[in-house]
């Protein structure tokens, strides 16, 4: 038998050094003791990452070598298993050392202000070329994607404290305060909720005073679709999770990071039980042994919220419950896509599935998941209650059910609106949002946040709704509307989505990775190579391994379909 062939570089070589160390960088004592302190005792758990980096990172403002490396000898993991979740995640502050060995000191503050398209509407160019010479060194200014606050912009954050309509003045007087945390109030807690009736329908299923069957057909029968974009039919999810093999488990997407969209954040500031009800409900009919929810770092109150509440709920619950696990996000837009909330639960970097197999079928962990938009599960109590045909009985222009639009732009009303399916734009800005500003005149409109495209004032009379937009182009996604106004252009509008999409993209796969790149530098100039641009549209739309790739040319397409006049 030929002996393996020596490689040059050793070829002659008659000693080998032996190494004294394992290989990669050797773990410091008091990095590891610090780490051990700051995630607790054993079992350790490899999908616990995030939430581990989640700690280091809060206690020390930034995430170092050492700290990771200790990290990675507690799990069990590779370093550089570490290192890329750290690295993919725009929330943890992954820092170099210096030539000494030293780590940099971190920032004493950080201020992030919104860049998203209605906070730029509102002035946060501006603050965020005043804010740092105003605040000093010590305080790190930098631009973030969208906050889902819009109706509030424009919008910083102070720390995890955001200010609302913000100003120079109120930005600076937050700083100085020493507000740091959001503290959301006014929300109907447990015991309020339990006064209200509260969990009795969640005892009825469990207590078989309702049966499944039942449930299950009301689910059906109202219309209900996924309020997260896609718009899967409820009822028909169930039934298709329900059929697979147990254990089964459920993954709740508050991820919600579309440009445009707060409708989530602002039912689970009011009325968290409805929610957690709807979720237990839907928990039951599928025969889910453990439920994991997803919520976006930036929404910090909202997750004290919901600690708080779930605690409560488990001190004292109205009927046996599943496992529930409560997951901070880390900054990362793909984390909304259902398979890459997923690998992130799971404690890895968010990077979309390939399908088949779906989620369904092989999901969380590698068993059948359920998986739902908050707003899905929170209009589950009331749908059960006042029965399939109240619900299917709202709606305008042919269209059946309500919507829940986060309108904000140039409205003088901005907010979460509840209206019929199918209303148009026009009469959600008369109607419920009273009119356009002062000075302002209806020019456009996105439809469905970043991705679904823009739309011209001459279109503002389609019914808006699953299924009536795609004649255009565009889609409703998750009912974010944003609307523009004469003094805003499309052209511009566009380029804030294509940097958005380009900074969220997760990189996996090249269509999306060089598409969005590229279109972002074929836009920036006045005039538009046309021809270039569709070709790449149509690459992203058919390569793209998911949604964000597939549905960034939006507005770009539209754009060059319905403003020509800007590019001429």
């Amino acid at each position: 038998m030929t002996s393996p062939a020596i490689p040059l570089a050793r070829a002659g070589a008659t000693k080998q050094r032996k190494r004294q160390a394992p290989k990669g960088r050797r773990v410091i004592p008091q990095a590891f003791a610090e780490v051990e302190e700051l995630i607790g005792p054993p079992p350790w758990r490899h999908d616990l990452l995030i939430e581990y980096l989640h700690r280091i990172n809060d206690r020390y403002r930034q995430l170092g070598a050492p700290h990771m490396a200790a990290l990675a000898k507690l799990l069990g993991l590779a370093q550089t298993e570490v290192y890329e979740v750290a690295t993919f995640y725009h929330h943890f502050d992954v820092v170099k050392e210096n030539q000494d060995g030293s780590l940099p000191t971190p920032a004493a503050l950080t201020v992030r202000v919104c860049d998203g398209l209605s906070c730029e509407m509102a002035g946060a160019k501006q603050l965020l070329e005043k804010l740092p010479a105003l605040l000093g060194r010590e305080v790190r200014v930098i631009p973030a994607p969208c906050v889902g606050r819009c109706e509030q912009a424009p919008v910083a954050v102070v720390h995890q404290k955001p200010v609302p309509s913000a100003t120079v003045a109120s930005v600076k007087a937050e700083v100085e305060a020493g507000n740091r945390h959001d503290n959301p109030r006014g929300h109907i807690d447990y015991q309020a909720y339990l006064a209200q009736g509260g969990y009795s329908l969640l005892r009825d299923c469990m207590e078989r005073r309702r049966d499944l069957e039942s449930v299950l057909k009301t689910m059906e029968d109202s219309g209900l679709r996924g309020l997260g974009g896609a718009g899967f039919p409820t009822g028909r999810k169930w039934r298709i999770v329900r059929a697979e093999a147990a254990p089964r488990l459920m993954a709740v997407n508050i991820d919600e990071g579309e440009p445009g969209t707060f409708k989530d954040r602002v039912y689970l500031e009011r009325d968290p039980h409805r929610f957690i009800e709807g979720m237990l409900i839907a928990a039951w009919a599928v025969g889910i042994s453990a439920i994991y929810i997803y919520l976006r770092d930036e929404y910090h109150g909202c997750r004290a919220l919901l600690e708080a509440e779930l605690a409560k709920l488990q001190d004292n619950p109205p009927a046996p419950l599943p496992k529930i696990e409560l997951r901070r996000g880390a900054g990362a837009y793909i984390c909304g896509e259902e398979s890459a909330m997923i690998e992130s639960i799971e404690g890895k970097r968010g990077m979309p599935r390939l399908r088949p197999p779906y989620v369904a079928q092989v999901g969380l962990f590698g068993r059948p998941t359920l998986e739902h938009n908050f707003e899905t599960l929170y209009w589950v109590r009331e749908l059960l209650e006042r029965g399939a045909p109240w619900f299917a009985s709202q709606g305008r222009n042919g269209r059946k059910g309500l919507r829940s639009f986060s309108v904000s732009g140039r409205v003088k009303n901005p907010g979460v609106k509840l209206a019929p399916a199918g209303i148009t734009v026009r009469q959600l800005i008369d109607e419920f949002c009273g009119g356009m500003q002062p000075g302002h005149i209806f020019y456009g409109y996105l439809p469905g946040g970043a991705s679904g495209g823009i739309l011209p004032a001459s279109l503002g009379d389609v019914p808006l709704d699953f299924d009536t937009l795609q004649p255009y182009g565009c889609f409703i996604g998750s009912a974010a509307v944003i609307v523009l106004s004469t003094q805003d252009t499309a052209k511009a509008a566009a380029r804030n989505m294509m940097r958005f999409f380009e900074h969220e993209s997760c990189g996996q796969c090249t269509p999306c990775r060089v598409g969005t790149a590229k279109a972002n530098m074929l836009i920036a100039g006045d005039a538009w190579d046309k021809p270039l641009l569709a070709e790449l549209s149509q690459v992203m739309r058919d390569a793209s391994i998911c949604g964000l790739g597939q549905a960034a040319p939006n507005p770009v397409d539209t754009v060059i379909k319905y403003f020509p006049n800007e590019l001429s």
